[in-house]
Order: structure tokens, then sequence, then C-alpha cells
């Protein structure tokens, strides 16, 4: 085993009494290796920083809390604003009815999630392909990337929830969910297209020349070589876009779909009370939290993999 030396002298050893392996753990002919005095007080330095650091981030936070808190509750408008939007009451009343909603958004979340990494990929990989031949499908995918990119969702939702049943087509249906979804899908399509789109762009043309010198054919140099390469690299914001899918979900309600969002405005219709709009904005953040929490995690964990030089 390779052993990376930190602050060794010219016989291998560091300068307190012992060798380190490449993890930083130290190392030795035994297994009776005693830290010296200089390392054990050079931990316990870490050790008080990082406890001064943590004690510092949280009383810089409380007093942030607490002052937060005493403006809002010190405010004139707020007996009348907490009865309005934090109603103990109307929140137990619409905690039920907006989990059972919920469990509409969590499905459009999975079908219209594999749909758009579908569609996207299709798109990029029409709007990468080479040869003057397959100049119409690339000119197709970028208007379609462009106009659904710039055309606003709220737009598209009602152009599709609420113009396709106006059309009366035979055989087309008018279910608000999957209207919605449709709309959901052609949109962030659009977008994942860009992101799958920069990933093959990023692989070095090397790669592909390398595959077609081993026989590939350029279909095969892109479904194994190129691809795999594209989509590791475009993880993070592949998820990123997924979050936001997933809170975009609650805008199809404007069709009548009896969502988390919906099932929180019929309360509110018929109590004039706002809470359930809280609490159904906290149950999506619950629920996103978890999803912005791993994407960072990806990213970072990636981001390290590249400094070390490892494979991505």
């Amino acid at each position: 085993m390779t052993l990376a030396k930190t602050e060794s002298g010219p016989d291998g050893a560091d300068d307190d009494g012992g060798t380190t392996g490449r993890d930083g753990a130290p190392t030795g002919p035994d297994d009776g290796y005693t830290p010296s005095a200089r390392r054990i007080e050079r931990e316990r330095h870490r050790r008080a920083r990082a406890r001064r650091a943590t004690a510092i981030a949280a009383l810089s936070t409380l007093v942030t809390g607490v002052v937060l808190y005493l403006l809002v509750v010190h405010a004139p408008g707020w007996p009348r604003t907490k009865e309005t939007f934090f109603s103990a009451r109307y929140a137990r009343e619409a905690f039920p009815k907006v989990l059972e909603g919920l469990w509409l958004n969590v499905r459009l979340l999975f079908v219209c999630g594999a749909a758009v990494l579908v569609l996207g990929m299709l798109i990029a990989v029409a709007r990468t392909l080479r040869g003057p031949v397959f100049f119409p499908l690339r000119a197709l995918a970028a208007a379609y990337t462009d106009f659904f990119r710039g055309l606003p969702l709220i737009i598209n939702l009602m152009i599709v929830v609420l113009g396709v049943p106006a059309l009366r087509l035979q055989g087309v249906t008018v279910d608000p969910v999957l209207l919605g979804g449709t709309a959901l899908t052609l949109t962030y399509s659009a977008y994942v297209a860009e992101v799958f789109r920069a990933g093959i762009e990023s692989v070095h043309p090397s790669q592909r020349a390398a595959a077609r010198s081993l026989g590939l054919t350029n279909r095969q140099a892109l479904r194994h070589v190129v691809l795999p390469q594209a989509v590791r690299r475009q993880v993070p914001p592949l998820l990123n876009d997924l979050v936001s899918l997933q809170k975009d979900t609650g805008l199809v309600s404007i069709g009548g779909a009896i969502d988390a969002v919906r099932a929180a405005n019929i309360i509110v219709g018929r109590s004039l009370n706002y809470t359930p709009y809280i609490v159904a904005g906290l149950v999506f953040v619950a629920l996103t939290i978890p999803m912005t929490r791993f994407t960072d995690w990806v990213t970072a964990r990636m981001d390290r993999r590249r400094a070390q030089g490892g494979a991505l």
C-alpha cells in the first residue's frame, strides 16, 4: 500500500513520531501507535474551534428568530392575521383533506417525472444529431424547446386544460388530471431537454471518436459512451427540475382537479379563513425539503469526486 506522508521528514516519519496512511489515519510497524502530545493538542484545538463555531451559529440563529418573532407578534394587525391565517381549528379541519389531495400531487410527480425524462432525452438527442439530413428534426426540436420554455406554465395549463375540451374531439380525454399532467410534461420536457443537451455537448469529442475507433456505430457510441457520461454529469440539475415539478403539480387545480391546493381552496371558500392555504404550503415544503437536501448531497458528492480526479 502506498503511503501519503504528512509533515514527513527525510526518513518517511512525520514530525510527531508516526506515519500516516492515504486516509490520514496513523500507521506504523505495529498497532501500538500512540499519538504525540503535539498531535493531541492539535486535535483538541480543532474540536474546540468546531464547538465555538457551532455555539456562535446557534446563538445568532436564536437571536434572529427572537427578533423576527417580536416584530411579528407586536405588529398592529397581528391578532387579525393570526385568526385569519393561523387558526388551529381550521388547520385541524384542513390537514386530512389536504393530505388526501396530496396523493394526487405525488402521483403526478412520478408519472410526469418519468414522462419528462423520456421526452426530454429524445428531444435532446434530436437536437444533437449530426448531418444535413437531420436538419428538419433539429429545427423542430429547437422550436419545441424555445416555445415551451418561453410560454408561462400557467398559460400552458389553461390552454391545454380549458382549450382541449372545448374542441370536442372524439376519443380525446377531458379529465383535468390527465390534461394538467400533459401540460406539465410539455413544459418541463423542454427544460430537461436543454439539461440533457448540455450534458451531451459537455462530453469531449474524443470519447465519441474512441468509440468509433473500437468499431461502434454512431448510435452505439451515443448509447453506450456519450449518454451515460452526460446523464451522470447532469444529475444535480435534473433533480432540481424534479423539485420544481413537484411544486408545480399544485397548478393542476385550475382545471378542477382535487389536489392539495384545491382541497385547501374548497375549505377557504366555505369558511373565508386562509389557514388551509398555510397548511397546504407547509405540506408541500415538508415534501420538497428532503428532495432538496438530497440534491445538495448529490451535488456536493460529485464536486468532491471531481476535485479528487475520480470518475464522475
